[in-house]
């Protein structure tokens, strides 16, 4: 192989070694952003009495854990929902204290009652629910599981 062709073969292969990493991070399945996949196999527990589950200490306090959203309400009741959005899934759903509590997605304003159900459409998308995950307390511990 001449020094030319070599070297021309070397830069390519630079480029591509470059390249596909950055393409695979900046990918629909990195979890942020449009198209972030749905988390599958939740069953997690906090801690209440940990810092992470001091978060949680007031109604209307949430945390966001393994991409899922988990709230105390306004009730006191601990709910917890996926944080992908079922618009466009983005992963920016988010409990806010309006409305007597809902889920709000703020890349396109959907909005979702406490069960997960879609409280207006935007867009032309039929609107869909979100997913509603299981929670049990037992003593200081919280599980969220499916």
């Amino acid at each position: 192989m001449e020094r030319k062709q070599f070297l021309k073969n070397l830069g390519a292969g630079a480029a591509f070694a470059l390249t596909f990493p950055c393409a695979q991070a900046c990918s629909k399945e990195s979890g942020n952003g449009p198209s972030a996949v749905m988390p599958t196999g939740v069953d997690f527990t906090i801690d209440l009495t940990s810092s992470e589950g001091a978060k949680l200490a007031n109604n209307g306090d949430f945390i966001l854990k393994n991409l899922v959203v988990v709230v105390k309400d306004l009730n006191g009741n601990f709910i917890a929902v996926t944080q992908i959005c079922s618009h466009q899934a983005y992963d920016q759903v988010r409990f806010v204290k309006n409305d007597g509590g809902i889920f709000y997605c703020d890349v396109h304003g959907s909005k979702f009652d406490l069960d997960g159900a879609p409280l207006n459409q935007v867009d032309s998308n039929p609107a869909k629910p979100i997913k509603v995950y299981k929670t049990e307390l037992n003593g200081d511990v919280l599980r969220v599981f499916e």
